[in-house]
């Protein structure tokens, strides 16, 4: 099928490279432009565009796809398909309207839970234990189209933001491959979103990564599992920045929040509901990450001293 796809994360790397393998052809690729990255500000090319350029298809990274010239170019590419896997742009219905297909979106739950940018961070935060992949038909709503397949999976108790999206991506790829095979043999079947049972799942911000001590260590734990790497879970700490970079869930004896208990050299937090955090792993401003041990030798810590 002559296709169009647009997307710029390393999410959407197995999607593009799926379509490639199934014989489909890819006439364009789209993808956010060069931003720059690191401590010296250098471009850096996006994973797809990385991506495109090893399978030897035309990549164009416009500014904004939604201004007319880019129009223009996807009316006179005529395409059957369009495939949109975390592009990083809203696509306007005169875009919409092009692909006799229309445009399919691979996202990252199960919809309509966790509509919006950030579907497994959001997941993760607050705690859900399934989540999965859906292929939607895009329409001019934020994720509300209809629904063409669906894989379910559980989340590991301990699993991370990128760790769960490397599994999901390569599920998305296969799911859409699935689906263009049902568009194709017209056995594809459509299923309207309930709107009553929408969620949403927001982009992220700098601020959701700050701690809030009164939550219950496990609420803090999976806002660390979904915020990594950024915003990352942050606090303050002798009114200097602490980055928390890795902790688990303790069996202790409760302190009052946001207080710093030391115990046989092991750093834990007093958090909500009398429950308790133990850090192991954080990062002071201007230093590397280092071992909580370290930490406490290094600051010399105190019992009692208070985070936030």
């Amino acid at each position: 099928m002559r296709t169009v796809f647009l997307g710029t994360p390393e999410f959407a790397v197995p999607s593009l490279e799926a379509l490639h393998s199934a014989g489909h052809e890819i006439v364009a690729v789209y993808t956010q432009p060069d931003r720059p990255k690191g401590r010296g500000n250098q471009l850096a090319e996006s994973p797809v565009k990385i991506a495109a350029g090893k399978l030897g298809v035309e990549v164009r990274q416009p500014e904004r796809i939604r201004r007319a010239p880019c129009i223009e170019e996807l009316r006179a590419i005529a395409p059957d398909l369009m495939v949109v896997v975390g592009y990083g742009q809203i696509i306007p219905q005169s875009i919409i309207d092009i692909p006799r297909y229309g445009i399919l979106n691979v996202h990252a739950s199960l919809l309509p839970k966790y509509r919006g940018a950030a579907p497994i961070q959001w997941a993760l935060a607050n705690g859900e234990s399934r989540t999965g992949v859906t292929i939607m038909q895009i329409d001019a709503g934020l994720d509300t189209g209809d629904m063409l397949l669906k894989s379910e999976v559980s989340i590991g108790a301990d699993e991370t933001a990128p760790e769960l999206s490397a599994r999901l991506a390569p599920l998305g790829a296969e799911l859409l491959i699935k689906t263009i095979a049902e568009i194709e043999s017209g056995t594809v079947r459509r299923e309207k979103q309930n709107d009553e049972e929408a969620t949403y799942a927001p982009i992220l911000k700098k601020e959701d990564g700050r701690i809030d001590w009164s939550r219950t260590s496990q609420q803090i734990y999976n806002r660390l599992r979904g915020f990594t790497p950024w915003p990352g879970a942050y606090t303050s700490f002798r009114q200097q920045p602490l980055l928390i970079t890795w902790g688990k869930l303790a069996q202790a004896e409760a302190v009052p929040e946001a207080t710093v208990q030391i115990r046989d050299r092991r750093l834990f937090a007093g958090c909500g509901e009398g429950t308790v955090f133990e850090l192991l792993e954080v990062q002071p401003a201007g230093k590397k990450k280092m071992a909580a041990a370290a930490f406490l030798n290094g600051y010399k810590l105190e019992s009692g001293e208070r985070l936030g």
